[in-house]
């Protein structure tokens, strides 16, 4: 897809996943969705939310709601069990298929602790963080876009596919906690490639519910999952069918508004 999709496409799948992991107990609760300007980093949207988790195996599933998007941005956050802990996600998109060098604009000493390593999202991953993910699986390699025909993603694809763009992401986890430390970056590192692997295989395997929408038609449909979202989280819903019940509604607005007819 191109860049300008793909700005469509990934807003699109991170509502469709706030949903999906949203209940009566546990989810994401927007704060503030305003658009800004910066002179660096240009226009783009900043957005203040709370993720409300139950249990521990969950953040995963929530964190890749967290997906902020922008040509060039940057997120840092504070583990609430290590307070000495940190993790920065340093992202860049470009309209190439993975062939630009450096682009994060690395030191020569970063260049030389950095681990390159090329995420297909037409890969089949069977890791622990891949089966602790609450997300639909798919197989872009049989997927075809009724839509656009885009698909399926055959060995080779990424040399062959227009158009096509990649998301560099230079991931830096700082766990500075002795005997632990080490361990932790390592299973943390792993959970962000996991996330971004589910995140960014749903964005195209659900192109047909979202290609040919505005930016405006996102926005509306933010607002209306923002509301909706929180009227989930601050009902309380008994275990059994009405929370079922209450899941597929939710689910039936959100598409609806998606939908591009």
């Amino acid at each position: 897809m191109s860049m300008e999709e793909y700005e469509i496409g990934l807003s699109y799948t991170i509502v469709k996943m706030e949903q999906q992991n949203t209940n009566s107990k546990e989810g994401v609760e927007v704060l503030q969705q305003v658009p800004f300007e910066d002179e660096k980093l240009g226009k783009g949207q900043f957005t203040s939310k709370i993720y409300h988790l139950q249990r521990a195996l969950h953040l995963p599933a929530l964190s890749q709601c967290m997906r902020t998007l922008g040509v060039h941005f940057q997120r840092a956050e504070q583990c609430p069990l290590f307070s000495k802990c940190s993790l920065t996600i340093d992202t860049v998109i470009r309209p190439d298929n993975g062939c630009s060098e450096n682009v994060h604009n690395s030191t020569s000493e970063q260049l030389a602790a950095r681990e390159i390593e090329i995420i297909d999202i037409a890969s089949i991953s069977r890791d622990y963080w891949s089966k602790v993910i609450v997300a639909p699986n798919v197989d872009l390699t049989t997927f075809k876009s009724q839509r656009t025909e885009r698909g399926p993603l055959l060995k080779g694809w990424m040399d062959s596919c227009v158009p096509v763009m990649t998301t560099y992401k230079l991931v830096i986890m700082d766990a500075p906690i002795w005997g632990l430390g080490e361990r932790l970056e390592d299973c943390i590192i792993a959970g962000e490639r996991a996330l971004f692997l589910a995140c960014h295989r749903l964005c195209f395997a659900w192109i047909d519910e979202w290609y040919g929408m505005t930016m405006e038609q996102i926005r509306e449909m933010e607002r209306q999952t923002d509301m909706l979202l929180k009227k989930t989280l601050k009902k309380p819903v008994k275990a059994g069918s009405k929370h079922e019940g209450n899941r597929k509604t939710l689910k039936d607005e959100i598409v609806a508004v998606g939908r591009c007819t």
